[in-house]
């Protein structure tokens, strides 16, 4: 039989984070799950948001993320992922490109919804709620969220949760069963794909299912490429003149 060609997956962090921090996002995606004919980059926006913290971090974040991702289609990707829950640039690169463009933010909200009646999102503080909040009216989910819990630990961009899981998982799960028992959450969402570390061991402890948004996001990039659609341009509008180009000289700024 003939050998499939390999089609290659765009994913960006939304951060400006060292080269050395990339194989921390890598490792969400297990080895099993990778296909001989699938090949996944991860790249990090050159400058930008440092945590996506606030309404202007989410602003430099949009913009750093087409800029990383408007060159996708021509550089021969299939499909570009938003590695982030708040699907930053999103509808500015499904504008650009013809090539499917997923976030995890809207992946992980409407697969939860199909899984279970409510929801709720678990997260690492509260000045990452806003994101959560602007999906749920985005997608018309607000009446399934049930909640949103955080730790109130301050995220880290470049370690993730490496060496913090004595301490940060325990937290977590704290705060999972409070959005099961007390909120009455039938399913859990992992509220960045920094915290992809913390997803096995939570499911080992939950019933519910607990969603991992990069592994959910990068599937459905599989699944668009292979039955060969994406976004509609009758939402995602094409610009009449695209300029790629204009944060070219701006030298890349690490946090």
């Amino acid at each position: 039989m003939p050998v499939a060609a390999i089609k290659r997956i765009l994913m960006i962090v939304p951060v400006p984070v060292p080269a050395v921090a990339l194989p921390s996002f890598a490792a969400q995606i297990p080895a099993g799950l990778l296909r001989p004919d699938i090949a996944v980059d991860f790249v990090a926006t050159r400058s930008g948001a440092n945590l996506i913290d606030s309404p202007y971090e989410q602003t430099l974040a949009d913009a750093w993320v087409l800029d990383a991702g408007a060159r996708a289609e021509e550089q021969g990707y299939a499909a570009v992922c938003v590695n982030s829950m708040s699907d930053s640039g999103l509808a500015a690169l499904r504008s650009r490109l013809s090539i499917p463009v997923v976030g995890p933010g809207r992946a992980s909200f409407f697969l939860a919804a199909d899984l279970g009646k409510t929801f709720s999102v678990l997260t690492m503080w509260k000045r990452w709620h806003p994101l959560y909040t602007k999906l749920a009216l985005e997608t018309g989910l607000g009446h399934r969220l049930a909640s949103i819990r955080d730790i109130d630990t301050r995220p880290d961009t470049a370690e993730l949760l490496a060496g913090k899981e004595d301490i940060v998982f325990a937290k977590l799960e704290e705060q999972a069963r409070k959005a099961i028992d007390e909120d009455g959450a039938d399913v859990i969402i992992l509220g960045s794909t920094t915290m992809h570390q913390s997803a096995t061991w939570l499911a080992s402890r939950l019933e519910v299912p607990v969603l991992n948004p990069g592994l959910i996001a990068f599937k459905q990039c599989e699944t668009l490429i292979d039955l060969g659609i994406a976004q509609s341009k009758r939402t995602y509008f094409a610009p009449e003149t695209a300029k790629d180009g204009l944060l070219d000289a701006v030298p890349a700024v690490f946090p």
